[in-house]
């Protein structure tokens, strides 16, 4: 999983520019650290629950095996729309001091891409929403205890939601009448400030539960173990 996720990387580097040959090319693909800082960013996010899902449960079995090859591959659609929908976005609120080398012409073309980068959105949370449901359903076989328990509630209610801001942007943009305002044609894309907004929360129910079950230690598995079925032993 983190060569694919390095290989990803590599594709959000490369697929767009080519080697700079002179000092003004230099300078213009430097220009674009922040469209790829962002993409970077965002992928990291996604590599760190899931690396952070291996850690704490070390599940290995047929359904965790299929789900993490699904998220590589959506992960691998995702960067082409993720690095579109920021480079447009800093190339925008720059004026075009920064650049994009994807030109979007009109309205409609904005909305494609506010729906498309949503859909890889919804599709990725909804792979860690199921990831974190396997869990829960193996919660006796793989031994959680209730905080652990309670945290992986937490954790799926957290990647729900992260679904149905995609879905919320996908019909946003796909409800966009042919003459809005700037405000309206671009709300698509800013239905994911959402989850900045929510971020808090997640984080006090999280330690709430903490503190509630003050002195119960997660026990989650050590990294690189996978916690064995008692069934099939």
């Amino acid at each position: 999983m983190d060569a694919a996720f390095a290989f990803v990387l590599t594709l959000l580097v490369i697929s767009f520019d080519a080697l700079p040959k002179d000092s003004s090319e230099l300078l213009l693909a430097l220009k674009g650290i922040p469209a790829f800082g962002a993409s970077f960013l965002l992928l990291a996010q996604f590599w760190y629950s899931h690396n952070t899902w291996c850690r704490r449960y070390g599940i290995d079995d047929g359904r965790s095996t299929v789900l993490g090859l699904l998220l590589v591959f959506l992960v691998m659609i995702f960067v082409y729309p993720l690095r579109v929908q920021f480079a447009s976005m800093f190339a925008w609120l720059s004026s075009g001091w920064l650049p994009s080398t994807f030109r979007i012409q009109s309205l409609a073309e904005l909305q494609v891409v506010f729906m498309v980068f949503g859909g890889s959105f919804a599709g990725m949370s909804a792979v860690m929403t199921l990831l974190y449901q396997h869990a829960q359903k193996r919660a006796s076989a793989i031994g959680l205890d209730p905080l652990e328990l309670a945290l992986t509630r937490v954790l799926i209610l957290q990647w729900r939601w992260n679904v149905f801001v995609g879905v919320l942007s996908i019909f946003v943009a796909a409800t966009c009448p042919a003459n809005a305002p700037v405000w309206r044609a671009t709300a698509g894309g800013m239905m994911f400030f959402l989850l900045t907004l929510t971020s808090p929360w997640f984080k006090w129910r999280a330690a709430r539960l903490r503190t509630l079950h003050a002195g119960q230690e997660p026990v989650f598995a050590p990294t690189g173990t996978a916690r064995q079925d008692p069934s099939k032993t």
